[in-house]
């Protein structure tokens, strides 16, 4: 298969997206705007001016539509609007809004499409354009794949803008003041003699007036918020305890249930639920999919009467044992089960024919999400709709989900989204909603809060999907020539999908991410995705495919590097393709000294990894002690094209790296008699405080595009962790958790 291969997959995907975005929507379509949703029951003198900002004579409510699970982007998406309202992000009200068509985010684009993200020909830019405007006429509200701030950048400065103008002319038209000669600050119009107007005094003068359109945004060199040092608003909150998240609601009258559900996702074969039914505080048991659910009054008697439950579950509808879950990967590299040819540089069997080859394989686990707040959820149903309290990330299928369990339509389900105490991926899924749904559709009338136990979260958790790569490589006067690299998993996008009802038969571009688009022009390169059936259900992941390809890839790159007897960063900065990305790397060899002396059994390793358009590189050093490796320092360097939030950033880019590092340690999640082994974080590590080693971080700003934080941070780090491994002990980890090969002090 060659290049012909690659440019008929991409043109079939292109194909595909014209007709989404052109021809079944048509461009009228695509150019009208969604209705406002503020503006429905708006009460006298109460004014908006567009999705994002709503004004009474009591009140400056800024709607941040993208969910908050603990990356700060609530506060980031408050600044972009009151960096133009000129508002104070603490004085204001912040609300998720309903969930509405009008908060599409077409951040979801960019990395959409296979094309490289500093690619901007004709081809590409066109097909982004046309993958956004499929998104904005379906509507497509969601936050993921770090895409908010992409998506919201331009957005929320000009809503924010266009009501600061439209009343500054509500103040002309009540002062008699020319617009021209009014400023505002601190949400107040100023007029020329001093007197301070309030956006709230202006509300019903504003409320008659069409919003101005056409404003021009701010210049950077004025901005007082956007890319300056500020305190995130949740900060107080979360740091005095008081912030609300979901597992916190209460209402008047609800009942608490706890769920027993199937750890192999089956039905149940028999169940006795007598015992549980003569425990204290337990009012009912009832059948959900794949189990039951106890009611009780408090969630510990709820969980206690779950555990009571005497269940047989049938068989798990996927291979019950781990060892056969790796065979099946390992299957998979065969002809009929290739995904798509992703990259096809030169002749890459010419250059491997007849050399010395560098061979290696390389494995990643399946890995649980375990945020700390297990899932919950609050639903009361009633004949009329429902209404529900969860954080989300998806929130308008929420709506429909409950809808369909309800019998009712998805406008009748009112949706309140809650802050929620992280996620990784793993609220992008819906048992929670779908089990609290059904028990409230059996207790319409009533609140019903469901809380899963630690133990069920963990049990119920699509985790990242398993992977393997193969590569064959060979190298050439001290430089890397030619480089075959397959890799082999199921399709996460393709296990999600079946579940929304939208399964994907075509390539996943998430199977090979990080390492298709790896920013290196070595001379004969090849990047083959194999994709393999369904084994257990999986999910997006904090950095999803490239959380594990690029580990793959950045990790035999280094071999590769070895065998070429060069030097790791310098072979990598001959080999970079992009002034971008060169930038990243070179950030990171000049933070952490790179090429100066290290003592003896000490090492560094670097590496870099592109997800959602982000150049990220890492430097970890390590020392090998009696105890085991131990982690020194970390270097993080990454662009994301313009910082908003820089201490904000700074807590992305550390926090991920962390993840990376800690489940690249300690983290799996195995498999044995169809369910999952691990339960808990005490068998589901991640990073200990003792081992974190002291990180640095820096942002470039050097892209054209404005890109996310919340996932780039992730994928380098375990690559530059085994690299170091290798330089300071010559042990080649090839396989995750490294913690069943090596100690860690």
């Amino acid at each position: 298969m060659g290049r012909a291969r690659t440019i008929t997959r991409r043109a079939f995907l292109i194909s595909s997206a014209a007709v989404m975005g052109g021809v079944a929507f048509g461009t009228y379509a695509v150019k009208r705007p969604h209705d406002n949703p503020l503006a429905q029951g708006l009460g006298d003198g109460e004014a908006t001016f567009n999705p994002f900002v709503k004004i009474t004579d009591s009140e400056i409510t800024l709607i941040v539509p993208h969910a908050d699970t603990g990356q700060g982007v609530q506060s980031a998406q408050a600044l972009l609007i009151a960096e133009e309202l000129d508002v104070d992000p603490n004085a204001v009200t912040l609300s998720f809004g309903q969930p509405s068509a009008a908060y599409y985010n077409t951040g979801f684009a960019a990395d959409g499409v296979p094309f490289q993200a500093f690619d901007k020909s004709l081809a590409a830019e066109t097909m982004r354009s046309i993958a956004g405007g499929a998104i904005k006429v379906i509507g497509l509200q969601g936050t993921g794949g770090s895409t908010s701030m992409p998506d919201q950048y331009v957005k929320l400065r000009s809503a924010g803008a266009v009501a600061r103008e439209t009343l500054k002319l509500a103040a002309s038209q009540q002062s008699g003041v020319p617009v021209a000669s009014l400023k505002t600050e601190n949400g107040a119009v100023i007029l020329p003699d001093g007197t301070s107007l309030p956006y709230t005094a202006l509300a019903a003068a504003a409320a008659d007036i069409e919003p101005v359109a056409d404003v021009p945004l701010r210049d950077p060199s004025t901005w007082r918020l956007i890319g300056k040092d500020v305190m995130r608003v949740d900060i107080p909150a979360k740091s005095t305890g008081t912030e609300r998240y979901g597992i916190d609601v209460q209402l008047d009258g609800m009942v608490h249930a706890a769920a027993r559900l199937s750890p192999r996702r089956s039905p149940a074969a028999s169940h006795n639920d007598t015992a549980a039914r003569g425990m204290r505080g337990v009012s009912d048991v009832l059948p959900v999919t794949h189990g039951f659910a106890v009611i009780a009054d408090n969630t510990w008697r709820a969980m206690q009467g779950a555990l009571a439950l005497d269940i047989d579950w049938e068989p798990a509808p996927y291979p019950a044992e781990q060892d056969a879950h790796w065979a099946e990967v390992a299957a998979s590299f065969v002809p009929e089960r290739l995904d798509a040819e992703w990259r096809a540089d030169g002749d890459v069997e010419a250059a491997l024919e007849g050399a010395t080859l560098v061979e290696a394989e390389y494995r990643a686990p399946y890995v649980a999400h375990q945020p700390l707040e297990p899932l919950s959820a609050v639903i009361r149903a009633d004949d009329t709709g429902a209404e529900v309290w969860a954080g989300h990330q998806v929130p308008r299928f929420v709506q429909s989900k409950v809808a369909a369990i309800v019998g009712c339509a998805a406008e009748d389900v009112i949706f309140h989204n809650q802050m929620t105490g992280g996620s990784f991926g793993h609220r992008l899924e819906f048992d929670n909603i779908t089990v609290a749904a059904e028990i409230a559709a059996q207790m319409r009338g009533t609140p019903v809060k469901l809380t899963f136990s630690r133990e069920e979260d963990f049990a119920q958790d699509y985790p990242r999907h398993i992977g393997m790569s193969r590569s064959v490589g060979v190298v050439n006067d001290g430089k890397v020539d030619g480089w075959s690299l397959d890799i082999a998993s199921p399709s996460v996008l393709g296990s999600q999908g079946g579940r929304l009802g939208a399964p994907m038969p075509g390539p996943d571009m998430q199977i090979p991410a990080g390492a298709w688009n790896m920013p290196y022009a070595i001379p004969n390169l090849r990047v083959r995705a194999y994709r393999v059936p369904e084994l257990a259900p999986v999910s997006s992941w904090r950095s999803v495919g490239a959380s594990s390809a690029g580990f793959f890839a950045e990790s035999f790159l280094d071999e590769l590097i070895h065998a070429a007897g060069a030097d790791p960063l310098e072979e990598r900065l001959r080999l970079i393709n992009n002034d971008v990305h060169r930038k990243v790397l070179e950030a990171v060899g000049d933070m952490s000294n790179w090429g100066s002396a290290l003592p003896e059994g000490s090492g560094r390793g670097v590496a870099l990894v592109e997800s959602f358009g982000v150049p990220c590189a890492q430097v970890v050093e390590v020392t090998m002690t009696g105890d085991g490796i131990k982690l020194n320092r970390a270097f993080v360097a990454a662009d994301v094209g313009q910082i908003i939030d820089p201490v904000n950033l700074d807590a992305q880019l550390s926090g991920g790296c962390i993840w990376g590092l800690g489940h690249a340690m300690n983290s799996e999640i195995t498999y044995s008699d169809g369910m999952a082994e691990q339960e808990n974080f005490y068998v589901h590590d991640a990073m200990r405080m003792h081992q974190c080693p002291v990180i640095e971080t820096r942002a470039l700003e050097n892209g054209a595009d404005i890109k996310g934080a919340g996932e780039p941070g992730v994928p380098p780090a375990a690559p530059a962790l085994s690299n170091a491994i290798f330089a300071a002990t010559g042990t080649r980890l090839r396989e995750m958790p490294f913690h069943n090969h090596i100690d860690f002090a």
